[in-house]
């Protein structure tokens, strides 16, 4: 039997990028697992370990993967004009939303969304959560069942205007969009305004998930309909002329005068008008087949055939393996005989075994002699890459803090007395012994070996290349932790939220708008940072009136409860940013003396900045153990001891 498939067989290769960090990624609580188990059956889904998520979006269009979904990615800036393009050629994106993509800028959605100049995880609050409604009569998902324990708790709203309805596949009771797309180009964009994991909804839970997605796979690799009407499927009126059509023996052939043409939209079986075959160009073939996949074959019943049955074997078979082996093996013996003879016999094989021998220790002696220089080359590294070795297992045996090399000399200078003053701090009042700070080349050098870099941003230095960036966020999204430093806290005005606008600050924020970073607040008085060593209220450097930033962390009241487990990694933020000048609080000579002077009338301000530099780098190192609730009766206990 003879079965043909087209297109519409096709298993889709799919990639899925997260913008969780290490941190947050639990292996069975993380949106990449839910969207692997539920693309699984009908797509080869390909996951992205390592690397930015720009940086594994190039890779995966150079690929030419038809389909990419983008799980809560906030910002792909340095691989915009790449994705652009890969949409209008008829690639198929489908990102889901959350806190990043929520803090973002990003107008790669179908939809404007509401912002208050960035939309925040807490913008829409509901006394109840809200369920799914019917599905439209223009959505692909219309005839699917409306799930009833399907509730959502927290969305990304979109802004109303006149084209919403009619981008809109899928909305909640209350009439807001849950699943919105777009045409680009030949391409089709999806945004679902909800997590891909359970933060935000049961949606995952649900078998209604798997469908959705299901529907969403047939598109990738086709081209797109029009507008409003890009996910129904092709004009019933389209019609495809037979091009290859079988006959009774399974062989192809050409069409018969009596075959007619097929709609683009057939999906039955083949009859004497429509014979079996392809249908349609050769670039859009269309399988017509004489079984539908669900038609199964019978037995023929022949219980009411008077036929007689004759015996077709009279006796059982008999076993010719023995006789057939032990005759193969006394040909091979006589075979070996003969060549033995023919040789010279056995006085002759005595005669030449000596000249043999000699002969043979002769050659592989001259081919050790020839191969020795060749491997001893070999085994001689060169210099660089003695020296890269030397540096990744000095860093591997021995902790050691970082610093970003930024051109400058002076900041450069400034950047490693700094850390190794603050070295030298750590060595005198805790446990930690680190090594010598190392000054880093993020577009070359290997990150992952140091918990901790300090990155002192200078205006007038020009942006960073977009392999250092590619490598920073890699660094970040692994478990890593970048302090960035504008220090420009005395000359900076703040604005209306507490920002700084200095020249230092505007050159971050350039280099920001290529990463891929979480939603950042103020440190708040509970937070880990404040007594991870030392009881801190503030976080002074040369100056004391910038704030410190870390990634937000939910609040008590918030949909994600700070004891989801989820967040029980380290959870360090993987990135901090102060104003403070801290390397230049922290530098000292070689004497013992400061080496810049402080800008506060405080005495001690030198003290608390060290102490604050403790109480980062023990956060980088040991993570949020000082949060832990658990056993702070028994420490109480034994402090009244």
């Amino acid at each position: 039997m003879v079965q043909l498939l087209d297109k519409r067989w096709r298993r889709r290769a799919i990639g899925v990028i997260t913008g969780s960090t290490a941190d947050t990624a639990q292996p069975l609580l993380a949106s990449t697992y839910y969207l692997t188990r539920a693309l699984g059956p009908f797509a080869d889904v390909r996951v992205a370990e390592r690397g930015s998520p720009a940086q594994v979006v190039s890779q995966f269009i150079e690929q030419r993967l038809p389909m990419l979904i983008l799980a809560d990615v906030g910002n792909v800036a340095e691989a915009r004009d790449q994705l652009t393009r890969w949409l209008e050629d008829g690639g198929v994106l489908v990102r889901f939303a959350g806190p990043r993509l929520a803090a973002g800028d990003d107008d790669l959605v179908p939809v404007r969304l509401r912002r208050g100049g960035r939309i925040l995880g807490g913008s829409l609050s509901w006394e109840q959560p809200q369920q799914l409604s019917a599905f439209p009569h223009d959505s692909p998902f219309f005839g699917m069942a409306v799930p009833s324990d399907v509730t959502v708790s927290r969305q990304v709203l979109a802004e109303p205007d006149a084209t919403l309805n009619e981008r809109t596949w899928a909305a909640l009771t209350d009439g807001t969009p849950l699943v919105t797309a777009q045409r680009r180009g030949k391409g089709l964009i999806i945004l679902f305004h909800v997590t891909a994991d359970t933060r935000w909804s049961d949606l995952p839970l649900s078998g209604t998930f798997v469908e959705m997605l299901k529907r969403i796979v047939s598109f990738a690799g086709s081209v797109a309909a029009s507008d409003g009407a890009a996910t129904q499927a092709r004009d019933t009126r389209e019609v495809l002329p037979p091009a290859r059509i079988l006959d009774g023996f399974g062989a192809f052939g050409p069409p018969p005068t009596s075959a007619r043409a097929v709609p683009a939209t057939f999906s039955g079986r083949a009859t004497f008008d429509h014979p079996p075959g392809f249908y349609g160009p050769p670039e859009g073939l269309l399988a017509v087949n004489t079984l539908a996949p669900n038609d199964r074959l019978a037995p023929l019943d022949t219980s009411a055939l008077n036929a007689r049955r004759d015996t077709y074997r009279t006796s059982e078979p008999e076993d010719l393996r023995g006789p057939i082996l032990l005759a193969a093996l006394g040909l091979l013996v006589l075979d070996a005989l003969v060549i033995f003879l023919l040789a010279g016999g056995i006085g002759q094989f005595l005669r030449r075994r000596r000249p043999a021998a000699t002969a043979l220790v002769i050659a592989i002696l001259a081919a050790a002699l020839v191969a020795s220089p060749h491997a001893f080359a070999q085994g001689q590294p060169s210099a660089g890459a003695s020296g890269a070795d030397e540096q990744a297992l000095r860093s591997t045996l021995e902790t050691r803090l970082a610093y970003v090399i930024t051109g400058d000399a002076e900041v450069d200078r400034t950047s490693k007395a700094g850390l190794q003053g603050l070295t030298l701090f750590l060595a005198q009042r805790t446990a930690l012994e680190a090594g010598e700070p190392v000054g880093l080349d993020p577009a070359r050098d290997e990150l992952a070996f140091y918990p901790l870099i300090y990155w002192p941003i200078v205006p007038s230095a020009p942006k960073p290349s977009r392999e250092a960036l590619e490598h920073i966020d890699a660094y970040m999204k692994q478990g890593g932790t970048v302090l960035f430093d504008t220090r420009d806290a005395l000359e900076a005005p703040s604005g209306a939220g507490g920002e700084t606008r200095g020249p230092g600050m505007q050159a971050l924020r350039a280099i920001l708008s290529s990463l891929d970073i979480p939603e950042l607040e103020p440190v708040r008085r509970d937070h880990v940072l404040t007594k991870t060593f030392y009881l801190l209220k503030d976080f002074p450097g040369r100056f004391s009136s910038g704030q410190l930033w870390v990634e937000a962390l939910p609040s008590t009241n918030d949909d994600e409860p700070a004891s989801r487990p989820a967040r029980a990694g380290d959870g360090v933020s993987s990135i901090i940013i102060t104003s403070n000048d801290f390397a230049g609080a922290w530098a000292m000579r070689q004497d013992g003396q400061a080496m810049l002077p402080l800008v506060s009338a405080e005495p001690r301000q030198r003290e608390f900045a060290f102490r604050a530099g403790v109480n980062i780098v023990m956060y980088t190192l040991t993570g949020n153990y000082k949060a832990d609730q658990v056993h702070v009766p028994a420490l109480l206990e034994r402090l009244g001891q």
